[in-house]
């Protein structure tokens, strides 16, 4: 057993792993508690896990715990909260934009990853964005339609 230690939602956490390749997605949810962070095909082809790891948005079924060492996440629990939900989240309620909530968690990381280094993108910008990751609800429209509330092109 080995520990390791990564900044998760602006906390320090240390995760106590007997294999240093267990992916993030797998500390996240068992390790850590953040139940927020979704399995979908553990391949990285659904984006159900993405997380953001130094700002940047990834598949955390696809990142090694030893690749992470000293890396800064924030998962969707530590994007806003129930009281205070973050612009994207709070778009998402609005629109309606989730149903079965299996691709929500990535949906939302993706989009908030996407404004925050493009604030103002186009529908296309927004749809690039977001083309890798699976929604089987088919709410595609909304989603989009969230983001952009969000990026001020209602």
């Amino acid at each position: 057993m080995a520990k390791y230690q990564f900044t998760v939602n602006g906390v320090q956490r240390t995760a106590e792993l007997r294999d240093p390749d267990e992916p993030m997605l797998y500390v996240f949810r068992n390790a850590l508690g953040l139940k927020g962070v979704k399995y979908g095909c553990g391949l990285g082809q659904c984006g159900a896990c993405t997380v953001l790891m130094d700002g940047e948005a990834v598949r955390s079924c696809q990142i090694p715990a030893s690749a992470a060492v000293e890396k800064k996440f924030t998962t969707i629990e530590g994007l806003g909260t129930p009281e205070k939900p973050h612009a994207v989240q709070a778009a998402f309620i609005e629109e309606q934009a989730a149903q079965c909530g299996y691709c929500a968690n990535g949906m939302v990381m993706t989009s908030a990853a996407l404004l925050a280094h493009t604030p103002h993108p186009n529908v296309n910008d927004v749809k690039q964005a977001l083309a890798d990751n699976l929604c089987r609800c088919g709410t595609h429209d909304r989603i989009v339609k969230a983001v952009m509330n969000v990026a001020g092109g209602r």
